[in-house]
């Protein structure tokens, strides 16, 4: 099978510093991966490319990169099955970090955001002298985070780190939830108070934006997106509901239950409160920039049929 590997090289001891995209021709067999394309580049048509891989069987998470403009396991993405009609596959470094050279990347910062979610169980009162002893239920509830295998594919496509540096991230936030979902960490119930109110603060939880990138491009299944979410009612459950991220998701709820659509004028007022008006003026370029683009939301919007449907359906979701 024929097929052009098009790469986006970067080497820091060049003269000219800088991305620039190679292509290499080659013909491999019909059942190959991308990684299996990349190596056989490597070793025999340019020995100075320069990657990450080891076990080639989708668990060390080592040669996450993005094909075709989307995060995943070069080891894992059939050759086949990613080129274009001109039989053409794009691959680049993982993005939202640094390069260290070509196709690896510097994951200083990811595993930075590990460390800062302080990965490790965290029992609050007396711990058992034997063995802690917990439901199958409860185990089995977490054995999807724990499939994580610190690849950096949902990382590299987060929409959020794209333009603050300082999110978490959805690695980060899915392996806290690791630990806020277990009932070893935390009090007596269960409940990971401290964790929780330190992951509520900016550049926590509530900065995710659902976009759902990192649940598409994981290649494990462990969606991040909805570990974030679940940790969003484990926080107001534990009493964190009286900042940002927690009245937005409430002024969401509410407007969307009770006029079947979104009231986008609104929203940013409940969310920071009427008084605040600091936070209120803060918005006030954003509003500027939307009016002169012809976005900014209708005051009055039109009624929507069969609205009380979706009140209906609204109270029972409540009850």
């Amino acid at each position: 099978m024929d097929v052009t590997v098009k790469i986006k090289r970067y080497d820091p001891e060049s003269n000219n510093a800088d991305y620039v995209w190679q292509e290499y021709p080659i013909a491999i067999d019909e059942n190959a991966t991308v990684l299996d394309a990349l190596i056989q580049i490597r070793e025999d048509d340019d020995g100075t490319l320069s990657l990450r891989c080891s076990c080639r069987s989708a668990i060390c998470g080592s040669c996450a990169m993005k094909i075709n403009g989307q995060g995943g396991l070069a080891c894992k993405t059939k050759a086949s099955e990613s080129m274009d009609k001109d039989g053409v596959i794009r691959v680049e470094p993982a993005g939202n970090m640094d390069t260290v050279k070509d196709l690896v990347a510097d994951f200083d910062m990811f595993w930075n955001k590990i460390r800062e979610i302080e990965p490790y169980l965290q029992p609050e009162g007396e711990v058992p002298d034997g063995e802690y002893v917990v439901s199958n239920e409860s185990m089995l509830h977490l054995s999807a985070v724990t499939a994580c295998i610190l690849c950096g594919a949902c990382v590299s496509d987060c929409t959020v780190l794209e333009v603050d540096k300082s999110f978490l991230g959805p690695a980060a936030l899915a392996k806290a939830y690791r630990f806020t979902a277990d009932p070893r960490d935390g009090n007596e119930d269960g409940v990971s108070r401290d964790r929780l109110k330190v992951l509520g603060q900016p550049s926590g939880m509530w900065d995710c934006t659902r976009c759902n990138m990192c649940v598409q491009v994981c290649p494990k299944g462990v969606a991040p997106m909805d570990r974030i979410m679940a940790m969003h009612d484990q926080a107001i459950e534990a009493g964190y509901g009286n900042n940002n991220g927690a009245r937005h998701a409430d002024a969401f709820i509410e407007s969307v239950g009770h006029t079947g659509r979104l009231d986008e004028l609104r929203l940013p007022v409940k969310t920071v409160g009427i008084t605040n008006i600091p936070a209120l003026l803060g918005f006030a370029p954003v509003g500027w920039r939307a009016m002169t683009h012809g976005k900014l939301p209708p005051l009055i919007h039109k009624s929507v049929e069969d609205v009380q449907i979706i009140r209906n359906l609204y109270r029972k979701l409540e009850q």
